[in-house]
């Protein structure tokens, strides 16, 4: 598997062993990532990517470190140490190295680990309702893409294979739509695109925002509301939004199939279309 890391000024082409089980990062999950992406040489939205991974260590009480921009930075030069024809996973990780009950800043590390990581088919597969939620905000560092936040979700996941499906959707703490485990959903009405309205719960994603100013852009009416499972239940279409898969369709929702729809295909085109327009814009600058 082609892949590369970086750690304490160095590039790696193995994976370097980072934790033990006396540091807090270990035991109790004081760590952050964010995940991007590498598309045949493009990198869409990385800034932003970088930028989350530096919020994220301050919202869990780590000390940065390294800035947005040199972490930017960082990962152009490990997709440009890399094959441009392949398809990377860009992870850049914060993590306490404390062995106390609590991260004390200075003693925070960081890690980038960019792998070989094929784009997925654009039919993600069916879904169900999880019996698993997403937390209140105070509740867990929901404001943070912190790894203590996922096991939650993988249990959700676990639940959802076991009953036959591929992907589960989570509510909120109220009782409305979140998310899927582990990327952003939308739902297609009557022509009308929706996603869940930002409460705080979930995060809502980099690729959600992009895929909403693209749909705009394409003359594709956007709602951020609150959805209930009934409107999952009456959903024409149903997609998946997120970082590793990008765009895809779901193919099923509990026992009622669901092909993919018109607006998910014009969606997907207009989200690789602007990973062309990026891979363009890089080789422009090269």
């Amino acid at each position: 598997m082609k892949q590369i890391f970086w750690r304490n000024g160095e590039w790696l082409s193995n994976e370097p062993m980072v934790s033990g089980p006396l540091q807090i990062s270990f035991w109790s999950g004081s760590s952050v990532f964010d995940g991007a992406r590498a598309i045949r040489g493009a990198l869409p939205d990385i800034a932003l990517h970088a930028e989350r991974v530096v919020n994220s260590a301050k919202a869990m009480l780590l000390d940065p470190g390294l800035d947005a921009r040199t972490i930017e930075g960082l990962c152009r030069e490990a997709a440009g140490r890399l094959p441009a024809d392949t398809d990377y996973y860009i992870r850049p990780m914060f993590y306490s190295t404390s062995q106390g009950v609590a991260p004390e800043g200075s003693d925070t590390e960081f890690v980038l680990a960019v792998f070989e990581a094929p784009l997925p088919e654009p039919i993600a597969g069916r879904a169900c309702l999880s019996s698993f939620r997403r937390c209140a905000t105070d509740q867990a560092p929901t404001n943070a893409k912190a790894g203590c936040l996922y096991p939650n979700g993988q249990r959700a996941l676990m639940e959802a294979r076991e009953r036959g499906f591929d992907l589960p959707v989570m509510l909120d703490p109220d009782g409305n739509v979140a998310e899927f485990s582990t990327a952003n959903i939308w739902i297609v009405k009557d022509g009308v695109a929706k996603t869940p309205a930002a409460n705080g719960t979930f995060l809502a994603g980099i690729t959600r925002k992009r895929l909403t100013g693209l749909l705009k852009e394409g003359g594709i009416p956007v709602e951020e509301a609150v959805l209930s499972a009934e409107d999952l239940a009456t959903a024409d279409e149903m997609i998946v939004c997120g970082n590793f898969g990008k765009i895809q369709a779901i193919s099923g929702y509990e026992e009622r199939e669901m092909a993919p729809g018109p607006v998910f295909e014009r969606a997907r085109k207009l989200y690789m279309d602007f990973v062309e327009s990026e891979r363009q814009e890089q080789a422009a600058a090269e």
